[in-house]
């Protein structure tokens, strides 16, 4: 589950509601509902399978 940093959103998306790409700055996804960038990291388990973790680190748009 994802859920979207923007303040005055909060919507929370699950994998199969996003797009993750690269837009040059890390991967991250663009909140269905605002538009917000809201970063991700990769992470591959041992068979191979891909997942995604919302990073949390990054603060929002405008905070320090």
């Amino acid at each position: 589950m994802f859920t979207c940093r923007n303040q005055s959103c909060g919507a929370d998306w699950a994998l199969s509601d996003v797009d993750i790409h690269n837009e040059g700055q890390g991967l991250l996804f663009r909140c269905p509902m605002c538009g917000a960038r809201n970063y991700v990291a990769r992470h591959e388990t041992k068979e191979g399978d891909v997942t995604y973790e919302q990073v949390q680190d990054i603060p929002p748009h405008g905070k320090r």
